[in-house]
This record gives C-alpha cells, structure tokens and sequence, in this order.
C-alpha cells in the first residue's frame, strides 16, 4: 500500500507540472475583442504575440457622426421645372470636367406602392441644377450627359439610381465613378454618403427632408439645400480623394480589425 501512494503522489504532481506548462498563457491563443463601428463585441482568436493579424480600416461610428456638426450648402441652386429650360443648363454642365449625381423619389408609405424618380440633381463645384422630371420628364439632352463616357460623373450607389431611372426611359450609364468602391483604396470601410463625407470634413449632412414630398409644388428652400448637397458633396469628395489630401493614418477614425480566424487546416 506505502508503494502505491507513493506512486500514485508522483503521477499527481508530474500531471499538475504538466498542466501548468501546457496551457501558459504565452503559448496559447486567447480571445480578443474586438470593437465594430456599432459598438458590438466580436470574440475572435488570435495570437497575441503576431501583429501580422491585425489590418486598420477608417470608419465613423453612428455616435460620432450624430456628434458632429451639419453640414450646409454653399453653391447656387437652379431649379429646373420647363423642358425648354433643360439644353441651356445640359451646357453648364458640360463646362465641368466632372458633375455630382443624385436622385430623388417621393417616399411611399404604403406596402407595394412605389415612386418613380421625381429629381435628377447634377452639379459642378459650385452649381447645382435640379432636374424636376415629374414635371419635364427624361429629355434626351439629360440622357446622352448620363450616357457620355468622355464626361466624368461622380455618385454613390449608382446602381440603384438607375434602376429607377430606367424605369421612365432606357439609359446605359457611361463616364461615372462609384464613391462606394472608390474610397475603399483609401482604406475607407463606410460606403454611405454621410458617413463617407464626415470622415473626411468632419461634418454631418443631415437626413431630415430625405422622406419629403419630392413632387410637391414647390420645393422648399430646405429640400433644395439637401438635394442640392448630396450631389455637390460627391464632387467634394472625389476631389478631396484624388489630390492626396486624405491621409488614413491620420484619420482620427482609423481603428484596428481584427480578421476572421482561419481554419489551420487549409
């Protein structure tokens, strides 16, 4: 009996030296948090001993952007309501090297009813026209400025706007950059306009007359400012990019990620 408690005491004490050499902490992967831009905690694993695992992106919170302040427009606004008034504002446009795209469609609350596009916006740097098609539908000088490839144009989610532009008149889209793909060379991972144009100016483009009657008589000086802004903040942008201003390192949203853990089988 002495020899087995004697065995049996040495068995226990090499199993708890061997634990404890096991499974220290320098020699096995832990969970990290890690943060998305919604304040959501990922547990992800990770080698804390590796900075190879970790990429940095730009990206706003919702916090931070409710934080900052409005943006406002500063241009001119024309408002353009009579067909005949469409070729003379084409020609303004065409004097840029790059135009600002957007549209707007009065909201529907009811299920399965939709809208189709009540305002086409182009703008320069510092003119914005406001095409109100509810009343002078596509004419064909504004479809061959959508459709000129040599005429630069500069929107975000394009793909959408023209599938309901295409619901007046067929147009095959040529000469624009999509904002949503172009800022992800800059390390940007937002792709919304608001978001986009905050990391860069620090400013917040308000939202508020985005579920307007855009088919109302007369537009308001509030909608203007806002239909006229989102087409203008896209040139901004796009201008902001391409001089090589915006430094991601230097951004105070760039923020660490942390990637998805890989199957060490592959």
């Amino acid at each position: 009996m002495t020899h087995f408690l004697s065995f049996y005491s040495r068995f226990l004490k090499k199993l708890s030296n061997f634990a404890s050499r096991k499974f220290h902490h320098n020699d096995y992967p832990v969970p990290a948090h890690n943060h998305n831009q919604e304040g959501v905690i990922n547990l992800r694993k990770c080698d804390m001993n590796s900075e190879n695992n970790i990429e940095t992106k730009v990206t706003i919170s919702k916090q931070q952007l409710a934080e900052l302040p409005a943006a406002q427009f500063e241009g001119e606004i024309y408002v353009v309501d009579k067909t005949a008034d469409i070729p003379s504002a084409v020609a303004i446009l065409r004097e840029s090297d790059v135009i600002g795209f957007d549209t707007e469609t009065r909201p529907s609350f009811k299920k399965g009813q939709t809208n189709t596009v009540s305002l086409l916006q182009l703008s320069t740097r510092k003119k914005c026209f406001l095409f109100r098609l509810n009343h002078t539908g596509l004419t064909q000088p504004l479809i061959d400025i959508l459709q000129d490839p040599d005429l630069l144009k500069i929107g975000v989610s394009i793909h959408d706007d023209f599938h309901n532009l295409n619901k007046i008149s067929h147009i095959d889209p040529a000469g624009f950059i999509d904002l949503q793909n172009y800022v992800k060379g800059y390390k940007i991972a937002d792709n919304s306009l608001s978001r986009i144009y905050a990391i860069l100016f620090g400013k917040r483009i308000s939202k508020g007359q985005r579920l307007t009657n855009w088919e109302a008589d007369t537009l308001t000086t509030s909608q203007q400012s806002y239909a006229a802004l989102d087409a203008m903040a896209c040139v901004n942008i796009y201008d902001h990019l391409f001089s090589g201003k915006f430094k991601p390192e230097a951004s105070p949203y760039l923020v660490e990620i942390l990637p998805e853990p890989q199957d060490p089988t592959e």
